[in-house]
């Protein structure tokens, strides 16, 4: 059962450790067959490197294990918030992405201090409330404060991702560590210089309607 999205799925599982965005076994994507709405994620606990599509369970919007021998990732709930609340989204993907995730630590928001910011993101990168792990709460701070960005910094937790599939989701993530990462060292310096939201604006429409060969 969805064969191409299991694929896709583990594949851009093993890009977050590729792009130093996780440790360990922490960290997971997944995505959502828009004709089933069911939902394809990493299994709970297991190596990155001993991902295969075929250890990948898939569980119904409500949590049901539809398909797979292994449980599901105990972030099972956030991911299924997300997709029951925010329809277009077909990727989420979590990581405790170290730059990113110590903006997450302070509670702050990162603002637009780059051009490719608003090129991606349009706008900054939200923070939550902080949030019990094991639930939905996680799932709710997400939708409630994510507005259009396609990131959040969970206060004390790490980062969620979303987007269009989870090759989307999983741009996202590597994109907000990067932009972490120059913010945090611009920080070192000294006060980073913040772009008016109208040239955010701008940036993004530009970015959204130019960029690449479509």
């Amino acid at each position: 059962m969805l064969e191409q999205l299991k694929e896709l799925v583990c594949r851009m599982n093993k890009e977050l450790p590729r792009n130093g965005l996780v440790t360990m076994t922490s960290g997971n994507v997944s995505g959502r067959d828009f004709e089933t709405d069911y939902v394809v994620i990493k299994p709970s606990g297991v190596s990155f490197d001993d991902l295969t599509p075929d250890d990948l369970p898939v569980v119904d919007l409500d949590g049901n294990v539809i398909e797979g021998k292994l449980k599901p990732s105990v972030d099972t709930a956030t991911h299924l918030y997300i997709f029951r609340h925010i329809p277009q989204v077909g990727g989420v993907v979590h990581t405790h992405s170290n730059y990113a995730t110590s903006f997450a630590a302070l509670g702050e928001p990162i603002p637009v201090y780059l051009t490719a910011m608003g090129d991606e993101f349009g706008g900054p990168i939200p923070i939550s409330e902080y949030a019990k792990i094991g639930g939905e709460e996680i799932g709710e701070q997400v939708v409630k404060h994510i507005g259009s960005s396609p990131a959040i910094l969970m206060r004390n937790h790490g980062v969620f991702t979303v987007g269009k599939d989870a090759k989307a989701a999983v741009k996202a993530a590597v994109m907000c560590e990067d932009i972490a990462k120059t913010v945090h060292l611009a920080m070192l310096r000294g006060k980073p210089i913040e772009i008016p939201p109208e040239e955010v604006a701008r940036l993004h429409k530009r970015y959204m309607e130019k960029y690449g060969q479509g």
